[in-house]
C-alpha cells in the first residue's frame, strides 16, 4: 500500500494547524507549519522539495520567532511600557484565546494595562503601554502571517516547478 497520500493528508493538517497558530497564541504556528512542510517533503523522499528549500523555510521560521518577540517589545518600548507590560500582554494573550476573537484581540491590551497598573503606573501611562504592546502584537502577527504564506508559496512553487 502506498502511504504517500496519508502522509500528505497528515502534512496538510499540520500545516493548517500551523496557519491557525500564527493567530492563536498558544500554538507555535510557524514552527508547526514548518514541521508539516518537512513531513510533506519527506513523504516524497525530498525529490521535489530538497534540503536547500527546507533550509530557506527554516530561516524564515527563525525570522518569524524573532519577529514574534521583537514586535511586542518594540511596540511597548515606543510607548514607554515596562517589561512587566510585555509579560502582562503575553499572559493576556494566552488567557484571551479562551474568549474567542474578542479575547485574542483584547487580551494582550488588557494584560499590559493590568500589569502596568499593578506596577504602580498611572492609568494614562498604562493605557499607552497597553496600546503600544497591542499594536506591536498585531503588527507582529501580520508579519508572521506574511511569512507563513511566503513559506507556503515557496513550497507550492517548488512542487509545481519540479
Amino acid at each position: 500500500m502506498d502511504w504517500t497520500i496519508l502522509w500528505w493528508i497528515l502534512a496538510a493538517i499540520i500545516v493548517i494547524t500551523g496557519l491557525v497558530g500564527t493567530i492563536v497564541p498558544a500554538i507555535p504556528g510557524i514552527p508547526v507549519m514548518l514541521a508539516g512542510l518537512v513531513l510533506a517533503a519527506w513523504s516524497t523522499g525530498f525529490e521535489q522539495v530538497g534540503w536547500g528549500t527546507i533550509a530557506v523555510l527554516a530561516v524564515l521560521t527563525a525570522l518569524s520567532i524573532l519577529i514574534d518577540f521583537l514586535a511586542a517589545a518594540f511596540g511597548a518600548q515606543r510607548k514607554g511600557a515596562s517589561p512587566r507590560a510585555f509579560w502582562g500582554a503575553t499572559l493576556g494573550a494566552l488567557i484571551g484565546m479562551f474568549f474567542g476573537l474578542a479575547g485574542i484581540l483584547l487580551g494582550p491590551f488588557i494584560g499590559a494595562v493590568v500589569a502596568e497598573l499593578a506596577d504602580g503606573r498611572g492609568a494614562q501611562q498604562a493605557g499607552r503601554s497597553g496600546y503600544g504592546v497591542w499594536i506591536g502584537i498585531v503588527l507582529g502577527t501580520a508579519a508572521k502571517l506574511a511569512i507563513a504564506f511566503l513559506m507556503l508559496g515557496i513550497f507550492v512553487m517548488k512542487i509545481l516547478l519540479s
